[in-house]
């Protein structure tokens, strides 16, 4: 089979032809049909993102295709089932083996693409949302970075769920893909009166974080009592540092939220968030956008689109033939 291959420790991917041994108890062999890109999988290949297996490994983290065989301990699965898999490697291949545990039906009709674009940035959103903060419909969720790859989703999310919607973005294009997502209110996350724009709008009870800096600590600001701020990540390079004394005052609740760390400790919690959001996408309510979709052998372009900014949606990289 091909893959797009790391040999060793800070070597270059290059795609090469691999053997694939019989998948282990605990695996299921996928053909695969299609492989999303992220910016973890840049980061593995300059080896500084924090989940990085060791050399040699297969660049891919969220894949899509059909099973091919199970392995001896595997109960869940049969051959010929459509599965998507939060792989954490092994997906830019033709076929890869993956354990059983990450992977979930795909309903009949989602389609291999979709199914491949939805788990990390949607996961992450949906259990954030749901698990982690327990938003209940009519709350106001603030979206900071509302118009990026984790915070799109949420605006989509959170409207589904019921609740007030506050998009935060920089600049009219970006808020205005925020409002066709859902978003009931806009805001510049750049205007200098950022923290009083949302206390004039009722405030906010959870707010959803991708960004850190001084957009959050203007929404910590302009919290009702016993919201929870979610920590997603920190884009603007900036990690803040939250004065105990003031959550202890307004009764206010910080909640980490790391997605992959689930799939170590609480697999059910992630492949049932999962298996929700396939529902909604089945169901049509949601609709991951997929703006290029590539060979196999164009894997390579396809990181270059994440690494230059010029995707709008996920990149997905499908096996040769079949694009």
């Amino acid at each position: 089979m091909l893959a797009y291959h790391i040999s060793e420790r800070g070597s270059a991917p290059v795609l090469r032809e691999l053997s694939l041994e019989a998948p282990a108890a605990d695996q299921i062999r996928v053909r695969i049909h299609a492989c999303a890109l992220n910016f973890a999988d840049l980061l593995m290949i300059k080896d500084t993102y924090q989940d990085t297996p060791d050399a040699p490994f297969t660049l891919g983290l969220e894949v899509s295709g059909e099973v091919l065989e199970v392995g001896t301990g595997v109960r869940d699965f049969a051959s010929g089932d459509r599965v998507a898999v939060y792989s954490g490697q092994g997906g830019l291949a033709e076929m890869g083996n993956f354990e059983a545990r990450r992977a979930v039906k795909i309903p009949d009709h989602v389609s291999y693409r979709a199914a491949a674009a939805f788990p990390i940035a949607y996961g992450t959103s949906h259990l954030a949302l749901d698990h982690r903060a327990r938003m209940q419909p009519g709350e106001t969720l603030l979206v900071l970075g509302a118009a990026g790859g984790v915070g799109l989703t949420a605006v989509e999310i959170g409207k589904l769920m019921g609740a007030r919607v506050i998009a935060c973005a920089r600049g009219a294009d970006k808020l205005e893909v925020a409002r066709q997502a859902g978003a009931d209110h806009l805001i510049d996350i750049e205007a200098p009166d950022l923290r009083e724009q949302i206390i004039a709008l009722g405030r906010a009870d959870v707010v959803y974080d991708p960004v850190g800096g001084a957009a959050f600590q203007s929404a910590f600001r302009a919290c009702n009592p016993e919201a929870r701020l979610l920590p997603i990540g920190f884009a603007s390079g900036d990690v803040p540092q939250v004065p105990s004394n003031h959550l202890m005052v307004k009764n206010l609740s910080v909640l980490g939220v790391n997605w992959g760390g689930y799939m170590r400790f609480a697999p059910d919690v992630l492949t049932g968030s999962l298996q929700t959001l396939l529902g909604w996408i089945a169901e049509d309510r949601l609709r991951p956008h997929i703006s290029h979709v590539l060979p196999l052998s164009q894997a390579g372009d396809g990181l270059e689109l994440l690494r230059t900014r010029q995707a709008t949606g996920k990149v997905i990289i499908v096996p040769d033939g079949l694009e």
